[in-house]
């Protein structure tokens, strides 16, 4: 597929971003006309402001580690669509955005621009569903302080519905940028949506405390701050942890975790078997298409192995195109039977190129405890010989160790 030359993006995915900048666009322009300007909304929605550029301005002040990407923004996003018109809720990303851009980190700005433009349409989809919700002559405001549950129930699913339809623009767009994103992966990233879920609940508890005083605002900016803390620092320890590429486990974690579940496979008398795959001719595609493509490679195939493993099965990159895996309970048959299912899993993996399309297959060797080793050093190394055998062979196969 050709890309344009401007961004350096499949003409689909540069479409499609167009179309959602012209979209929440249009709809604040569409809105504003209709919005009547009360000094009340402009007040809450100043304090709102004020504490989310607040918590930017902290975030710069601290600094912020290359790869950090989550915010809390969100808690002071779902106020806005809740308590103000929906028009607000289209144009309150776009100061945010801009500010992050300014003071946090420079991005690409069309990037950026996307990020706001699926932002402002989901929460202006969220507060147009609580208005919709409102009783008869009552504001946002009046509807919390006199029919408080139901009032909650309906912020908590507006701001759901924010949620949702936010991370469903973002798939559309991750889904379009390469084939080593998958769009499930951003859809059921279980971490992410538990964050996604935190967002919510301080949103909706933001929105509460704001009905009685929009001065409140500003003294939720500790909290909110130091949940932002908590959570750079969650994620510091998970980066420490993971491979940047391709987000599987380091080498040093995979082992330390990989040991601790032979103790357990062997203290308990279960099956584990160990898994080394490695892609084919990988030099190959680098000195053809580029490393960059080359890291699109490496990202899709942890993506396939991921999607073709049990939950417990412990994932890493070993280095270079190497990755191994442990696999908790799997005898000899059912770890040739997870091996194969991986290497026809990649085999049907396409990476985007400039001129077309990429596609490699993996070599796997595999090693059982007991049978090949009675410790990791043992295990690996049975494994490496198999995986030898493999390429030996022609390459795109499974081999078992000898025993």
């Amino acid at each position: 597929m050709r890309r344009w030359a401007l961004w350096g993006l499949p003409p689909a995915l540069v479409c499609y971003s167009l179309v959602l900048v012209a979209t929440a666009t249009g709809l604040m322009v569409a809105g504003l006309p209709g919005t009547p300007l009360r000094r009340a909304d402009l007040l809450t929605w100043a304090s709102l402001l004020a504490g989310a550029m607040l918590c930017i301005e902290l975030t710069h002040r601290q600094g912020q580690p290359a790869g950090f990407s989550r915010d809390l923004l969100s808690a002071w996003k779902i106020p806005a669509a809740l308590l103000l018109p929906p028009v607000y809720a289209l144009i309150t990303p776009v100061p945010l955005v801009a500010l992050q851009h300014v003071r946090v980190r420079s991005g690409l700005v069309h990037r950026r621009a996307v990020t706001a433009a699926a932002a402002g349409i989901a929460d202006a989809a969220g507060s147009l569903l609580f208005h919709r919700l409102l009783p008869a002559g009552l504001t946002p405001a009046g509807w919390f302080l006199r029919d408080p549950v139901p009032a909650l129930v309906g912020a908590i699913g507006a701001a759901l519905l924010c949620m949702v339809v936010n991370i469903l623009l973002m798939a559309v767009a991750a889904d379009m940028s390469s084939p080593a994103v998958h769009w499930w992966s951003v859809l059921c990233d279980g971490e992410s949506l538990t964050l996604d879920l935190g967002e919510i609940s301080a949103g909706v508890l933001i929105a509460v405390a704001c009905v009685h005083n929009p001065a409140v605002a500003i003294v939720a900016v500790p909290p909110v701050w130091l949940l932002h803390r908590s959570l750079g620092h969650a994620q510091l320890r998970a980066a420490a942890r993971t491979d940047a590429k391709t987000g599987l486990l380091n080498a040093a974690t995979w082992q330390v975790e990989v040991e601790l579940e032979i103790v357990r496979a062997t203290r308990e008398g279960r099956p584990l078997a160990i898994l080394i795959a490695d892609l084919d001719r990988f030099k190959q595609v680098n000195d053809t298409h580029g490393h960059l493509v080359g890291d699109r490679v490496l990202a899709a195939v942890a993506t396939a192995l991921r999607c073709g493993l049990r939950p417990y099965d412990v994932a890493g990159r070993f280095g270079g195109e190497e990755f191994t895996v442990a696999l908790p309970n799997a005898d000899q048959d059912e770890a040739v039977r997870i091996a194969e299912r991986l290497r026809r899993d990649v085999a049907g993996l396409l990476a985007l190129d400039t001129g077309g399309t990429v596609q490699v297959t993996i070599s796997v060797g595999a090693a059982v405890l007991g049978t090949h080793g009675s410790d990791l050093t043992d295990l690996l190394a049975a494994a490496d010989v198999a995986l030898y055998r493999a390429k030996a062979a022609g390459r795109n196969q499974v081999a078992i160790a000898a025993a």
